[in-house]
């Protein structure tokens, strides 16, 4: 399958810069596969398309301060790190930015002023960090002299997007109101449009939550540069789905209850967390329909590769509600594959035609 059919132009003034307020204020775009049908709402109306026993699965990752700022210690050259992925205690991958990022180079890091990108030292912790080694996708291994984690509140400010070029007078507003353990270098966007009274009502009429983990990288939204989808590598991102959570979900499919997933990142939790069902060819579908039949979600915690594209069958999932994706990236792949190309290229252009807002701080589609 090729990666342009996957492609789209799109407005740049309809790439939300500042998010909705309220957060449920927001449009919903309701895509119901079953009628091939589009509807048009807000989103506090998603009460409406819930009932009592729907199992609703949240990501409770929350956004690390993963940006951070210094100089080379021989140079004086700027440097700025955006942390990825913590490999060890004191190694990260990271991206760099700076001339001359070679293996061996030594960082000084120190606490700046917290808007974004400013160069004003002096106040906080200083940390040395130096680069000993590249990553095949252009990324650094970075070796700090300590643990850095415990010092990112001082040191870093939470990343957005680079399609977002205006700063952001709440931090909070790229956190979710539920997210609480720390990982993520982008937010569950999906969840952005949840407030805590909207919650509640959710909960009073008897639609239960259940809670995965899922720390995003930065490759689930950078586009596909491969000619066909599947040649693309995709990175693998620390999930975890605890034997809580996967007791609420198999307990629902069991009672013939619907699981529905708030974000992508969830759909890739709860699959994962069920082995996957990768496309088959035809002389291996009806074993392969047996088992995605009976197959639950096991409690796990790791990394996933699992890559969802036109031609996966999903086990867990039956709804779920997203927001609006970038072009030839991984994660509108796996939204076209959860309610079918055609209708999900449909759906893109009508939202442009009505003019939605697209990316992070944008609007939401719930599929249906």
């Amino acid at each position: 399958m090729k990666t342009s059919a996957f492609d789209y132009e799109l407005p740049p003034e309809l790439i939300a810069q500042t998010p909705s307020e309220p957060r449920d204020a927001s449009r919903l775009m309701v895509v119901r596969r079953d009628l091939d049908e589009i509807e048009h709402r807000t989103f506090h109306d998603i009460i409406e398309y819930l009932q009592p026993g729907d199992l609703l699965v949240l990501n409770q990752t929350r956004v690390i301060p993963a940006r951070l700022f210094g100089h080379k210690a021989v140079t004086g050259g700027k440097v700025e790190l955006l942390l990825l992925n913590q490999q060890d205690e004191h190694t990260w991958e990271a991206l760099a930015r700076g001339k001359k990022l070679r293996p061996g180079t030594r960082i000084e890091l120190q606490a700046t002023a917290r808007e974004q990108g400013a160069d004003q030292g002096g106040v906080g912790p200083s940390v040395v960090a130096e680069i000993v080694g590249e990553t095949s996708a252009g990324g650094r291994l970075v070796r700090f002299e300590r643990p850095i984690q415990p010092l990112l509140d001082e040191l870093g400010v939470v990343p957005l997007p680079p399609y977002i070029h205006k700063p952001l007078a709440d931090p909070e507003r790229y956190q979710t109101v539920y997210g609480h353990i720390e990982g993520s270098v982008a937010a569950s966007t999906a969840g952005l449009h949840f407030t805590p009274e909207l919650l509640v009502d959710l909960r009073r009429m008897e639609v239960e939550v259940a809670y995965v983990t899922l720390h995003i990288g930065l490759d689930t939204f950078r586009p596909v540069k491969e000619e066909l989808i599947e040649d693309h590598e995709i990175h693998t991102e620390w999930f975890e789905v605890t034997a809580q959570a996967a007791g609420q979900v198999n307990r629902a499919r069991l009672a013939g209850r619907r699981v529905i997933a708030v974000g992508t990142t969830v759909v890739r939790a709860l699959e994962s967390a069920a082995g996957g069902c990768a496309p088959v060819g035809p002389a291996e579908e009806d074993e392969k329909d047996q088992i995605c039949a009976w197959r639950t979600v096991s409690a796990f915690t790791g990394p996933t590769d699992l890559f969802i594209y036109p031609g996966y069958r999903f086990r867990v999932v039956e709804a779920m509600i997203t927001n609006f994706h970038l072009p030839r990236s991984t994660l509108l792949m796996l939204v076209s594959a959860f309610s079918g190309q055609a209708l999900i290229s449909r759906a893109y252009q009508e939202a442009i035609q009505e003019r939605y807002r697209f990316f992070s701080f944008g609007d939401a589609m719930m599929l249906l």
